[in-house]
């Protein structure tokens, strides 16, 4: 296998679902060997997903499983059996990097907490994925997705002004905590190098959320007033909006005075440029419901398409609103490298989004596919350990 960023680095991943898989896959597509630890009796929930893609003989596996644990291998432990627990915690010497998406509290029980992981392993990188973190009054509430974002803020600036708060239709909350926590992992990785000395991360889906919310806590702090839901409109940029076409929607966004002013030339509304209620940035947004009326009629009068073509011709920033099925047979996306073919352990072939970020001397490929529950038990046993024993 050719050198990647993070060959060498071994990484123990404790965790399901969402969060912190993609956080242990983000780590593997970099090289880092990951090891999934699952329970015997059906491992990761997320292997029971839909869709659930089958072969001939019937045999099958799910995709969203697939999608998020490429480049690992599967062993299986069962935390009760005092045999295997020990195991998992000789392996837990060995590694230079832990991630557990667990319940504050359940693995120091176990005695597999980061006090008593660092106590063997000094330099372990120990991350806690969580849905509010490792501490405080929410630390042992249950979390999923939907929640972290109805808690967090971010649904109440979701949706339409005159409509209801609405969650976000891909897991921002998992997935944003995945990032942030690979980053940090990242760091960590390279101070205990440097410093001899791991850490202990506290990532939470709750706390990325709010970072990422940069501009609405900002407004906040400002303004002493919680962000609104404005639809697909921008607080402070219009027109920054989905508008409706003659046949579908489409989205401009006219974020500074001349794409304003290339805007009102394409649309035949010359006449917009000097009118006081939008001569600046900051009364185009005030006065943004006028102004979507204004173009609204104007837009739909021709096809989106055509609209897209004017204004990509002048530079003015505008996109379709596609679907899953259009994007991802778009001729850019092709051209972009990141759609990948991985070959699930039924032998059915199911393409997927690889590591979407391009870096000088490292290219990005699937070099383990997707693992078989507990596949790779005796593997790692006796490359770890140098054990054989079952």
């Amino acid at each position: 296998m050719e050198k990647k960023p993070l060959s060498g680095i071994k990484v123990i991943e404790l965790g399901q679902i969402a969060a912190g898989p993609f956080t242990g896959m983000l780590l593997a597509d970099l090289g880092a060997d990951v090891v999934k630890v699952e329970r015997p009796d059906g491992g990761d929930g997320m292997r029971q997903w839909p869709p659930i893609i089958k072969n001939e003989n019937d045999d099958v596996y799910s995709g969203n499983f697939a999608s998020l644990n490429r480049n690992k291998r599967s062993i299986t432990i069962d935390l009760k059996n005092e045999v295997q627990l020990n195991i998992l915690k000789e392996l837990c010497s060995q590694v230079d990097v832990l991630i557990e998406n667990y319940r504050p509290g359940v693995l120091e029980r176990l005695g597999l907490g980061y006090k008593e992981v660092k106590h063997v392993n000094p330099k372990i990188v120990y991350c806690s994925i969580s849905g509010y973190g490792q501490r405080g009054p929410y630390a042992k509430k249950g979390a999923f997705d939907v929640t972290v974002q109805a808690i967090s803020g971010l649904m109440s600036v979701t949706g339409e002004e005159d409509g209801p708060p609405v969650k976000s239709g891909v897991p921002i909350g998992d997935f944003a905590c995945g990032l942030y926590a690979a980053y940090t992992i990242t760091t960590a990785l390279l101070r205990a190098k440097r410093d001899g000395v791991g850490a202990h991360i506290d990532s939470s889906m709750l706390g990325s959320l709010l970072g990422i919310s940069a501009l609405q806590t900002s407004e906040y702090y400002g303004t002493g007033e919680s962000p609104k839901r404005l639809g697909s409109a921008h607080p402070r940029n219009a027109p920054y909006q989905g508008f409706r076409a003659k046949d579908k929607p489409f989205v401009i966004a006219a974020g500074n005075d001349k794409l304003w002013r290339d805007v009102c030339l394409i649309t035949g509304l010359p006449e917009l440029i000097d009118d006081e209620r939008f001569k600046t940035q900051q009364l185009r947004a005030k006065n943004q419901k006028e102004l979507s009326k204004i173009l609204q009629a104007q837009f739909s009068t021709q096809n989106a398409i055509d609209w897209i073509q004017l204004f990509d011709e002048k530079g003015v920033p505008c996109a379709p609103i596609n679907n899953f099925h259009q994007i991802l047979n778009d001729e850019h996306v092709n051209d972009m490298g990141i759609i990948h073919t991985q070959t699930l352990p039924n032998g059915e072939n199911e393409k997927a989004i690889g590591f979407p970020i391009m870096m000088t001397d490292y290219e990005f490929e699937i070099y383990r596919n997707p693992p078989r529950l507990g596949e790779h038990n005796q593997e790692i046993l006796q490359e770890w350990l140098n054990s054989n024993s079952e």
